[in-house]
């Protein structure tokens, strides 16, 4: 195992959840890629191009920590679980829930035993992250959450392969504890894992309160989620930093879910992360009370508040936005705080409703609100 320095990187105090809008080039080499009149060498040329580029660019807005922004994927979640052993692409031939848009239907499901696969291609696209990266800045890497394997109909094959559940989670969690030390041999310190599992647990809790079976269906998913991720999180280096983004869906500027966190705090509350990004940028997230509890006194954790939507172009107001972060603080310690947008700005490749301009406007905001509050640079 790669010699450890005992110190963990992040989160920042102005931070980012991961994806950027793709560069018309991209989007130009994407399109010509699915027409076949540009070759394979040709594409990973431009698109290593385009990533040096964005890398660039959050260098100079003054960003400690850079992604590739997922310029490297089509979907923000189905590229890697494709990349495991035992899952295979389908057509779902379904559009995904969002509130007013309709996606593409590809999907994933299980096709053997999951295991991790040391040909994973994010391990190439770390790599060109890396390469790109300056020395003083840190690579951050963002995969999806296990859990978004084992629920709903990504799941339902299980029986196919093992013969208790409980083996399926220890398999998948396994794997990911494998995927990710293997991010770290090859350089990364920062590692963040994103879950929509959450907010659609707070929708299914809130939904079936009055329906005892139906909600212990989902408790007993939500206890799932706890073990597999804290499984995963088991034996990894102790200078390697795994946060979270919980994220309600994000789709051409729709969501998935909604509600506050209070229904999973308690199991928030148990997760072995280095720090929780939370979406906070409207009355959909709820308010800041199941903070205390998702906090749990832990002093080593971090909250970042993703109090500026990646959903849209208007800038918040900055002095709304100073306000509310000092409101957090009468449930999480000032110093265990910190900010980011609410998501990231294209989970997919089409991208949210707002321009490039606005993209970075919003992230020169986060930096400098961070500044004046905790007076760093």
């Amino acid at each position: 195992m790669t010699e450890q320095n005992q110190i963990k990187v992040g989160p920042f105090r102005y931070d980012i959840v991961g994806s950027f809008l793709r560069t018309p080039e991209l989007k130009d080499a994407l399109a010509k890629k699915r027409t076949h009149t540009v070759s394979d060498d040709e594409f990973s040329k431009i698109q290593k191009t385009e990533i040096k580029k964005l890398i660039d660019q959050e260098v100079a807005h003054g960003l400690r920590d850079v992604t590739d922004g997922e310029f490297s994927r089509s979907w923000w979640h189905l590229d890697f679980l494709w990349g495991l052993k035992g899952v295979k692409r389908y057509d779902y031939q379904h559009s995904y829930k969002f509130q007013g848009a309709k996606t593409r239907t590809d999907n994933a499901e299980l096709d053997g035993h999951i295991a991790y696969n040391p040909e994973h291609p994010f391990f190439d696209a770390f790599k060109t992250l890396k390469e790109s990266t300056p020395a003083q800045i840190t690579p951050k890497q963002t995969i999806p959450s296990p859990t978004m394997l084992f629920r709903d109909n990504r799941s339902d094959k299980w029986p196919e392969f093992y013969e208790q559940r409980i083996d399926y989670l220890h398999d998948l969690a396994k794997a990911y504890n494998q995927t990710i030390q293997h991010f770290y041999d090859l350089g990364a310190r920062y590692v963040q894992i994103d879950d929509t599992t959450w907010a659609f647990l707070i929708n299914k809790l809130n939904a079936t309160k009055n329906d005892p079976e139906e909600y212990a269906r989902y408790e007993k998913l939500a206890q799932e989620a706890v073990i597999v991720i804290n499984e995963m999180l088991t034996g990894l280096p102790t200078d390697l930093t795994v946060t979270t983004h919980i994220c309600r869906g994000n789709f051409r500027s729709t969501f998935l879910f909604a509600g506050g966190y209070q229904a999973v705090a308690k199991y928030l509350a148990q997760l072995n992360y280095d720090g929780f990004f939370l979406e906070y940028d409207n009355e959909r997230s709820g308010d800041f009370a199941p903070l205390k509890t998702i906090f749990n006194n832990r002093l080593e954790k971090r909250i970042v508040l993703g109090l500026i939507t990646s959903k849209d172009g208007k800038l918040e107001d900055r002095a709304d936005i100073i306000n509310r972060i000092h409101e957090a603080s009468k449930y999480v310690p000032l110093s265990n705080l910190a900010i980011s947008t609410q998501c990231g700005f294209a989970s997919t490749e089409e991208g949210n409703t707002l321009t490039e301009e606005q993209q970075w406007s919003k992230i020169d905001l986060v930096k400098s609100i961070a500044q004046e509050i905790w007076l760093e640079d």
